[in-house]
């Protein structure tokens, strides 16, 4: 009995040691490679950005399914005070969920409860904002053996304590006097933090680096186009012998672009990492690369060693980019059978509206099409060859060009997702034409600015008309679909329309279910093998994020970070359905939630008194354009903007030439992220400025007004 006892006491000691190690790695503090290669194992966690390191957004849980989604009810939420956009993926083990909201604040929450545990700020200086292309956003966090990582739009990656928050180790990865930015989750491959920037549409040039996630120092970089240097003395010195030949004149001067600002995925088998890169700085090849060429590794999928930073392959989706086509658009990794074989495959749907499937053993390409019909700048891709058949005038060489897509892709950052039951890739598509032009007519008008964004184009074309039936027509041409598509037969199988683009990332299920936001405001759960709505929720604000969900004491949860922003929002304001506009919230379902939101608020804008007019139709004339080239990427074509940057025809600031002026020209409002213009427009182009800021406002309160005695007589 006693020598029975003994045995037991051992067996239990050993169950109790089990069930605490299994309780650490439950946690951060056991978030590895293996957990992470081992997912499946424990479904009730989320612990890396696209969930696996394949990045499917697939989820094994089922509890929530197409029998029980019309119960989904609000568990919990928080009020997010960042009037920005919100982009994040949270992350959740143990019981703890990670996520950002702007400006890279990160927050760490009680996941059942909704209690929040800790709030860590960078402080990231509000002037940064100028140098983001797209909104002040941050799209996540990585989890690492304990830490939280972090990258800060000002161009850090920092490491947190998981328990406290408390700042463990930061570094500086980008020359923070160029306008870089990095907006993009980290991911942790083999003990190394990956992160790479954004800035190509201002003049930078691309690269991801690795930090060891102990010590934060760094252990390579890896440039995605070459310098003016050969040799950089760096993990891509070889592959830029390949590069280089591909481009021509002295295209470093304008940064050449290539940053990698978001898609990666790690294949752990075959050890290799495949990262997305960006377009060109300038977009426009006649001024980035006179005379032609590739231009390696712009829009291009690059397979590289974890380890090392070693170039393995690549497979360039758009060759010579000139429209702002990248390939950092999401990449999932996948086995499926085609032809009857079984093949390791990544897709990508890029901007250019070509859905790839390519071998992700050495790259090549195993089939293209078209994934939105109205793509106009290439008839096909090449099987042969692997590049596109481009149509005569897309590259806007001599004439102006209506391309679809334009800047903003047929598929932007939003995630998709792949479901390994259905077989099917859920896209998030999009319609935004745009009108290419050289600037001025003639690539000769460039000139390089140091504040300035430099894409070689025109944006004076781009500009939105003031005329409303027009504005209609043009809003009635903007279209946004969640697409179900077959990446082996590369068709569609079904499709929801929305009333506009820019809607959220896509999560799917084993519970049959596919999730999306829209710009409009709705959460949605939809069959993953019809597309038939099943559940709706009003998220008083228009959603771009991807949802997630997990598991906690056996109850499932679906969370939603849900706050309307990022590059569409910011730039065609006049495009943008008003119910877009609304506070910034983190969301948790779950069965039988019973939580309420308060009532969605009303936006309400009145103009100011205004002078009467004192301006010269010369003098409005160049205070378009001056608009048009410096102020409409952050405060919309025509200067219409439905967000929380100011729509400057509503601002009281355009009334008073001295005010203007000590915002405009002196940077009296840095601090709130309006820096000074005074190294791109005089005080005279600024008053210029000001005056067709006034015309507007004045035509737009007329037809308010009109508006209003219309409907007095009604």
């Amino acid at each position: 009995m006693g020598a029975n006892r003994a045995v037991w006491t051992v067996v239990l000691a050993a169950g109790v040691m089990a069930l605490a190690g299994c309780s650490d790695k439950g946690g951060a503090g056991g978030v590895n490679a293996d957990r992470i290669i081992a997912a499946d194992s424990t479904p009730g966690d989320w612990i890396s950005h696209g969930r696996t390191y394949s990045e499917q957004r697939f989820s094994p849980l089922e509890k929530i399914n197409t029998s029980n989604v019309q119960d989904l009810g609000l568990a919990w939420s928080f009020e997010l005070p960042e009037n920005r956009g919100i982009e994040a993926t949270p992350l959740v083990t143990g019981g703890v969920m990670y996520t950002t909201s702007a400006w890279s604040i990160v927050r760490a929450f009680d996941a059942k409860t909704g209690k929040l545990l800790w709030t860590y700020d960078p402080k990231v200086p509000r002037s940064t904002g100028v140098k983001a292309c797209c909104d002040s956003v941050n799209r996540g966090v990585a989890l690492w053996e304990g830490r939280v990582f972090v990258g800060t739009l000002d161009g850090r990656l920092e490491a947190l304590d998981a328990k406290s928050g408390r700042l463990v180790w930061s570094k500086v990865t980008v020359d923070q006097t160029k306008p870089y930015t990095i907006t993009g989750a980290p991911r942790v491959v083999k003990g190394k933090v990956l992160i790479g920037n954004g800035g190509a549409e201002l003049g930078v040039r691309g690269y991801l680096s690795a930090y060891d996630a102990k010590t934060g120092e760094m252990a390579w970089r890896f440039y995605t186009v070459p310098g003016k240097k050969e040799s950089d003395g760096s993990a891509s010195d070889e592959a830029m012998k390949k590069a280089r030949p591909t481009w021509n004149g002295e295209f470093w001067k304008v940064g050449a672009g290539g940053t990698v600002w978001d898609s990666m995925a790690y294949d752990p088998d075959l050890d290799l990492l495949y990262i997305g890169v960006g377009n060109g700085s300038p977009w426009n090849r006649d001024i980035r690369s006179p005379g032609g060429g590739d231009n390696l590794f712009l829009s291009s999928i690059v397979a590289l060693r974890p380890s090392t930073g070693e170039y393995v392959w690549h497979y360039q989706t758009t060759p010579g980019e000139t429209w702002d086509y990248t390939a950092t658009q999401h990449i999932v990794l996948a086995d499926i059978t085609v032809g009857g074989k079984p093949r390791k495959v990544l897709m990508q749907a890029p901007k250019n509206g070509f859905f790839y499937v390519l071998d992700r053993t050495d790259g090549k390409l195993i089939s293209a099409q078209k994934y939105v019909a109205s793509v106009n700048w290439a008839s096909h891709i090449d099987p042969v060859s692997g590049r596109p058949v481009e149509s005569p005038g897309a590259r806007y060489e001599k004439a102006l060009h209506l391309s679809n897509p334009g800047p903003l892709g047929a598929h932007n950052w939003h995630p998709m997702a792949f479901s390994p039951k259905t077989g099917l890739v859920y896209i998030p598509a999009q319609e935004i034409p745009f009108p290419y032009m050289q600037p001025g007519g003639d690539k000769a008008n460039f000139k390089y600015r140091p504040q300035g964004w430099n894409v070689g184009i025109d944006f004076l074309v781009a500009g939105l008309p003031d005329d409303e039936a027009q504005l209609k027509a043009i809003r009635a041409s903007l279209k946004g679909r969640l697409i179900a598509w077959d990446p082996v037969s590369q068709t569609e199988k079904w499709s929801v329309d929305y009333s506009g683009p820019w809607n959220g990332g896509v999560l799917a299920t084993a519970g049959g279910l596919v999730f999306q936001g829209n710009a409009t405001g709705e959460f949605s759960a939809y069959d993953a093998g019809s597309g038939k709505k099943l559940w709706g929720f009003d998220t008083q604000t228009g959603v771009v994020a991807p949802s997630m969900t997990y598991e906690i004491d056996g109850e499932q949860y679906v969370a939603l970070m849900a706050g309307w922003g990022g590059g569409f929002a910011v730039s065609a304001g006049a495009g943008v359905d008003p119910r877009s506009e609304g506070p910034r919230r983190l969301l948790v379902f779950k069965v039988g939630g019973k939580e309420k939101l308060p009532a969605r608020p009303v936006s309400k804008k009145e103009f100011m008194d205004l002078p009467p007019s004192s301006a010269t139709p010369q003098q409005i004339a160049t205070g378009t354009a001056v608009f048009a080239a410096n102020c409409g990427v952050c405060h919309g074509a025509g200067a219409v903007s439905e967000f929380s940057i100011p729509d400057l025809r509503y601002s009281p600031t355009i009334t008073d030439a001295a005010i203007f002026k000590s915002i405009v020209i002196d940077g009296d409002r840095s601090e709130l992220g309006m820096v000074s213009f005074k190294s791109l427009m005089n005080e005279s182009e600024a008053e210029a400025v000001r005056h067709y800021l006034l015309d507007l406002a004045r035509r737009q309160k007329a037809k308010q007004v009109a508006a209003l005695g219309l409907a007095s007589k009604d």
